[in-house]
């Protein structure tokens, strides 16, 4: 049904699904493959200097399904001008057209690759900033206390400041490995705060206590810093001692009651099935309902042992659909809001068959998020970032598991072994160029 055929150039019309047999460099269209919308379009595929045309009639529209529908001899689109159909003639003004256009998707490649530099470096700074307090809070927590505190205040000022932000997936191997899980719950759990409605002092301590909430598994064997199913119930109490040996460090450190509470409850849950405590519902208040869920949400995408890892979607999924009343409802949907059904760093399959990875997700317009789409045509290292608010027609379709993808895809798309986020200033889709 979905098989395509070449058409003459002047037989296109609005309406016909196409396929250009071009690369992303060659032509101005966010996507290689889609529904002709508009007499522009029309105008712009005939200046590329193409005689032929790939067109898809199962996708098509109702009228132009039928391969053997009449074409008429005269363009149905007003404004259009229709290059000489001699055999062979190119229109003079293909090569014109088409160099400026390159020369913008080269810029616009070259603003996506500094600005994922810059988010990584960032990222990897914080997570060197986290060891260095990490060394020195057991003997100078002064100390460890002014390199948190210096971390954390630049961040927020910054999410205070990029008014929408974009939350973005990283590179694979960014940052130190040690510091990953502080880095992102002290990320996500700024942004999440910001979107709930906290001030400046809120968020600092909120980021503090994401940033320290496991500080005291440096007094933990490290055999025993993460549990397993099948650990022992005297291996699994002496784990879940990291909560009290890390607010007795956060104290020594000088922090006040609104960190020591965040950091002591930050595995206690709603329904009271959490410990130390046992507490449940408004006894754990918002900072700690709040690092609860991310840290519950990180834990679950980067496992110690990779291979009991959830994609992003997946992980957002088991929470809402398995443990719901693990969490205080108007937080989860405050970070479902933020995190979008496909968070960044999903593997997903668009409604015209591609497969993709979500980039990043705006957290003002979670349901059109930024991905990288698997094109042969493209070189992996090449490839584009599609933002799908920019092209209406084109949606995600279902989520998928790495394994599921074909072998080609899995190696273009390079899904992360561990999912890393950072943030930047969200910018409006006509400042970055629309199908950015």
């Amino acid at each position: 049904m979905n098989s395509s055929i070449l058409i003459d150039i002047s037989q296109l019309r609005i309406g016909m699904y196409v396929q250009l047999d071009l690369n992303w460099l060659q032509h101005p269209f966010p996507v290689s493959s889609f529904r002709v919308g508009s007499a522009d379009q029309i105008a712009t595929l005939r200046e590329l200097g193409l005689r032929e045309v790939r067109y898809v009639p199962g996708k098509s529209d109702p009228q132009w399904r039928d391969p053997a529908a009449p074409v008429f001899d005269e363009p149905e689109t007003a404004g259009v001008l229709v290059p000489d159909a001699g055999v062979g003639t190119v229109p003079e003004a293909a090569t014109p057209a088409v160099d400026p256009e390159i020369e913008r998707r080269r810029r616009l490649l070259d603003a996506q690759n500094r600005a994922l530099a810059v988010c990584n470096q960032r990222f990897a700074d914080a997570t060197r900033q986290y060891q260095a307090l990490e060394r020195v809070v057991s003997d100078h927590p002064g100390q460890a206390r002014s390199k948190g505190d210096a971390l954390v205040s630049g961040c927020v000022s910054d999410v205070l400041e990029n008014g929408d932000s974009v939350i973005r997936l990283l590179s694979e191997g960014v940052g130190e490995r040690s510091g990953l899980h502080a880095i992102n719950v002290m990320v996500i759990s700024l942004l999440l705060g910001r979107s709930l409605g906290m001030k400046s002092d809120e968020l600092n301590d909120l980021g503090i206590a994401a940033l320290i909430h496991d500080i005291g598994k440096t007094r933990l064997p490290p055999n025993l810093r993460n549990p397993t199913a099948s650990m022992p119930l005297m291996e699994r109490a002496r784990y879940e001692t990291h909560v009290a040996e890390s607010v007795a460090l956060v104290r020594r450190m000088g922090y006040g009651d609104a960190v020591l509470t965040a950091v002591g409850r930050h595995h206690e849950m709603a329904d009271g099935s959490g410990f130390p405590g046992r507490l449940a519902g408004a006894e754990l208040g918002r900072m700690s309902q709040v690092l609860a869920l991310v840290n519950r949400y990180d834990r679950m995408c980067n496992p110690a042992n990779g291979l009991d890892a959830l994609t992003p979607h997946e992980a957002l999924s088991v929470i809402f659909a398995q443990h719901k009343s693990r969490f205080d409802a108007v937080v989860l949907g405050a970070f479902i809001r933020m995190m979008g059904v496909y968070p960044p760093g999903s593997i997903v399959q668009l409604v015209n068959d591609r497969y993709a990875i979500v980039a990043s997700v705006n957290s003002s317009r979670p349901l059109r998020p930024k991905v990288i789409v698997h094109d042969p045509k493209v070189p992996k290292e090449e490839a584009p970032i599609l933002d799908l608010e920019s092209v209406p027609e084109l949606g995600i379709r279902r989520s998928l598991k790495p394994s599921q993808l074909p072998r080609e895809a899995l190696d273009y798309l390079s899904p992360r072994q561990r999912i890393c986020y950072f943030f930047e200033r969200a910018v409006p889709p006509e400042a970055d160029g629309a199908g950015a």
